[in-house]
């Protein structure tokens, strides 16, 4: 696996040093960057799957579109063992209080992405039944336009979200 270089950030040695020091075994970093990156390599989503959206996000974990590239390759039905949640679909006023059960069960720290319009804004149906964004619910960190969005689109929200975690300061 080749090392993952980072714009704007210099050893302050010659590139022959560097090249050395690699070969060595010896990487420097900051905690909260080495965090961030293993925490943008090993997220494991929740399929939270609730209208054709979720057709889409199941494709997108196919051969095709292949999500191991990112290591997100093990949905997970237990919010336990998971760390994103991908809400895809239309969300009801009865299914509202089970999305958030579940998102509260997931554990520290956790990520939503909003998956399509329906998600994202109650789509075309504008009535009591449907809840009208799910950033009503649960905090969103990504929104995925569409409908339904294509799986590349969702990879887009995905690598997106990856490049949120990756840079995000834990550590002050």
């Amino acid at each position: 696996m080749p090392v993952e270089r980072i714009e704007g950030v210099h050893l302050g040695k010659t590139p022959e040093e560097v090249e050395e020091e690699v070969e060595r075994g010896v990487l420097l970093t900051r905690l909260d960057r080495a965090v961030g990156w293993a925490r943008k390599q090993s997220m494991w989503p929740a399929t939270f799957g609730l209208a054709c959206c979720a057709i889409e996000m199941m494709s997108t974990g196919a051969g095709r579109y292949d999500l191991s590239r990112w290591g997100m390759e093990l949905f997970r039905a237990s919010p336990r063992q998971a760390d994103l949640m991908i809400v895809s679909g239309r969300v009801s006023q009865k299914m509202a209080p089970v999305l958030r059960r579940i998102y509260d069960q997931m554990v520290e720290p956790k990520w939503v992405i909003s998956m399509g319009v329906c998600a994202s804004a109650g789509g075309m149906f504008t009535n009591y039944a449907i809840v009208q964004g799910v950033d009503t619910i649960v905090p969103v960190d990504v929104y995925v336009p569409g409908c339904p969005p294509k799986p590349e689109m969702l990879m887009h929200g995905i690598l997106t979200l990856q490049e949120k975690v990756r840079t995000e300061v834990r550590f002050r």
